[in-house]
Formats: C-alpha cells, structure tokens, sequence
C-alpha cells in the first residue's frame, strides 16, 4: 500500500487541527508552516476536506479552520478517502469489480483480505488516538514486531 503526499499531509493537517484549541481556527499558513507542508497544496487539501465534512472553514480576520466534529469521530481512514479515493484500489478499481482466471484466480481473496486490513487499522485509529499517542492497542502491538521496523 502506498501513502500519497496528498493523503500524508491531509492527515499532518487534520492533526494540527486537533491538537489546536477548538474555538480557535487555524489559518492555512500556520498548518502549512507547522507540518511543513506546501502552502498552496495545502489548500487544496483543506477545500477537499472541507468539502467532505471533515472540516469548517470562517472567513475574514479570525478565519481559518476547525475540524467539523470532535477529534474522537474522525477516522484517519475517513481523511484518506476524502483526499484520496478508496483505501485500497488495484489500478484505480476497487476490488469487488475485479476478476481473474487462471493462476492469477486467488488474487481476488487476497487484494480483498488486505483491504479488510488496511480498514481495520485506518478505521479504528482517530485523530484523537494519534494526538494523544495512545494508538488502540490493536495497532500498538503491530509495531511491537522487530521486522515492522525494517524494509526486506
């Protein structure tokens, strides 16, 4: 599975917001300077995410942005689709629409049970997991294998 920059600073970007004092917005430029991320592109994410429910934007002096609802409530999977698309796609198709004969038939199940995995860890960590560093212990223990640190 590959993070796109997109998806990466879509959620650097939500983060910041959750960490941030929720009755005061956050101007772009200051997420933008905080995480590091390209202002320009950053707007463009947070139009995107504005535009799926994930945040509110207040023009004007004080304006800027806020997360629409509490940390606690956003998925960083719901981030990641609203930015990207579907979780797991295999050239742009979801695997549900895909068929295969032959040798290749067992790829079906097998694209399916990853993207069964990637929901479970994406779906059940929010914002609020994150920011608190308290990840649910489901996904902690992921990490807790040697070979989870290294690249084969």
């Amino acid at each position: 599975m590959r993070i796109s920059a997109r998806a990466d600073y879509a959620v650097r970007a939500a983060l910041q917001l959750a960490a941030a004092d929720a009755d005061e917005p956050l101007k772009a430029e200051a997420i933008a300077e905080a995480q590091e991320i390209p202002h320009k592109f950053l707007e463009s994410i947070l139009n995107d995410m504005r535009r799926g429910g994930l945040v509110t934007s207040q023009r004007g002096i004080n304006g800027g942005y806020r997360l629409a609802k509490p940390a606690e409530d956003i998925s960083v999977a719901d981030i990641i689709r609203v930015v990207d698309g579907p979780l797991v796609s295999v050239r742009g198709v979801r695997p549900p629409e895909l068929s295969y004969s032959g040798p290749a038939e067992s790829l079906l199940p097998l694209w399916i049970a990853l993207r069964v995995n990637v929901r479970r860890i994406l779906d059940d960590v929010s914002l609020a997991d994150v920011v608190s560093g308290r990840l649910p212990g489901e996904v902690s223990l992921l990490t807790e294998a040697p070979s989870a640190w290294t690249n084969p």
